[in-house]
């Protein structure tokens, strides 16, 4: 029924063009079908590649969690695409930071014959997607936080503080779930269950645990998921 469904938008808007990716050709030409059988001229039907998610594998969507989305914060931004594997660079180039066919090509050809550093050139692709959204001088600095992280083994500096006064309940996956840190109190406890969870680089297990007496420790969630603990509203 999907393809009838959206199909018949097209008729109801008598659309001169429909948009979507190449998963989408069949539903868009059912529409220039009904179209047609409605007396109207069928839409023109324009499809754009998928680009493959973080994972390198599977098209980039939100429900799989192997996207990156453009609100994210700079360093997030930079993260994930470091994250990225290196056979899918030359596709990112070209479609997540819009670099030209010949510029995509030369990166191409150069990662092949081993002229082009992997590492160095991921992180030429995070600057480029980071301008994108938020300008030159945040990648920059996305780049050093990065760096703070995973070469020096410290913390960013700008971590995003959570006041424990906005909380009644201040057991740990409440409190990640309330700073946006994850989606769902189930998600928090899963990291935990997992080890991803730690308090000033302690990995923590407890998924009961009460933080109300650990104000101003830092929890990292992952490798670049970072909340600093503090209680403004109780001073």
């Amino acid at each position: 029924m999907y393809p009838l469904l959206q199909a018949m938008d097209s008729v109801a808007v008598a659309a001169d063009i429909e948009i979507g990716g190449t998963d989408q050709l069949f539903n868009l030409l059912v529409g220039r079908d009904l179209q047609q059988r409605s007396g109207q001229n069928p839409q023109l039907v324009m499809t754009v590649p998928l680009l493959v998610g973080t994972d390198g594998e599977k098209k980039m969507s939100q429900s799989l969690g192997n996207y990156i989305s453009v609100n994210e914060e700079p360093a997030e931004m930079f993260g994930k695409t470091m994250s990225l594997p290196d056979a899918a660079m030359p596709e990112w180039f070209a479609l997540a930071a819009a670099w030209s066919p010949a510029a995509v090509e030369d990166v191409t050809v150069g990662l092949a014959a081993g002229q082009l550093h992997p590492g160095e050139t991921k992180r030429l692709l995070g600057r480029e997607i980071v301008s994108l959204y938020h300008g030159e001088d945040a990648a920059i600095a996305a780049e050093a936080a990065f760096d703070r992280v995973f070469r020096e083994h410290g913390i960013p500096d700008d971590i995003p503080e959570f006041d424990l006064a906005a909380v009644a309940d201040r057991t740990l996956p409440t409190i990640l779930k309330a700073a946006g840190v994850v989606a769902s109190r189930s998600e928090a406890r899963r990291l935990i269950r997992s080890g991803a969870v730690r308090i000033d680089g302690e990995r923590v297990a407890d998924e009961t645990l009460d933080i109300g007496d650990l104000v101003d420790s830092v929890i990292q969630v992952g490798k670049r998921r970072f909340l600093r603990i503090i209680a403004l509203g109780e001073n």
